[in-house]
């Protein structure tokens, strides 16, 4: 099963290496479903529904990633992402009370998802061959547009089109994971937590801190 994470060949990556991508790629696909559901359960959604928007949410990036790539959606590769996904939906349904009481739960674990994700993508169009720069795209790709699905699903202004440092964060996260790679001696699986840890602090630290870009004004066409 290891041979198939997010449907591209590891057999070139260390066990430590396959280990840590493993990893990132379940806790990611957890975080993001539980983001889903969790946000689901305050549109009064019934489980199903509930369900179909947390593995909307976790695999939605991976899939427009594989697309854009040549791949075969990763998720259809085996049943795991699945089964996570039910799994984060009982979590949801079993610690709720808990989750209601701390409403920053669905950013932390999107902003879990980001990080995580963005390097799952990066690493996975890497390893097709494609060079650093379209990498770093696939790496956004996957770590947001997941989150852009569920938004679009449940009728809201999408992060990635907010002020939000959200997309931007994947974008820093991934710079800076594609020139660890090449330029800096150090072990893949440090720059994949590194780069990781990057993009969940950078986006911790926007909301905390109010950072955002100028908002584009509207034009007045009277004028």
């Amino acid at each position: 099963m290891l041979d198939q994470i997010s449907g591209f060949d590891l057999s070139t990556l260390t066990w430590s290496e396959v280990t840590v991508t493993s990893i990132l790629d379940f806790v990611g696909t957890f975080a993001f479903a539980i983001s889903g559901i969790r946000l689901a359960s305050t549109k009064q959604m019934d489980w199903f529904g509930a369900y179909v928007l947390g593995v909307t949410t976790a695999v939605g990036g991976g899939t427009l990633r594989d697309l854009f790539l040549g791949a075969t959606p990763f998720w259809m590769l085996q049943p795991s992402y699945l089964i996570i996904t039910f799994v984060a939906l009982l979590y949801v349904y079993i610690f709720r009370k808990i989750l209601i009481r701390t409403a920053p739960t669905v950013f932390i674990f999107d902003a879990i998802g980001l990080g995580l994700f963005m390097v799952v993508g990066v690493d996975k169009t890497l390893a097709m061959g494609f060079p650093s720069w379209v990498a770093v795209i696939m790496g956004t790709v996957t770590g947001s547009f997941g989150g852009l699905l569920r938004d679009i699903i449940l009728n809201v202004t999408p992060l990635i089109c907010r002020q939000d440092i959200y997309a931007l964060a994947c974008i820093a996260g991934g710079v800076i994971y594609t020139l660890m790679l090449r330029f800096v001696p150090i072990d893949t699986v440090y720059a994949q937590l590194i780069s990781a840890g990057m993009v969940i602090l950078i986006r911790i630290l926007a909301v905390h801190y109010h950072w955002h870009l100028p908002q584009l004004k509207g034009i007045d066409s009277s004028n």
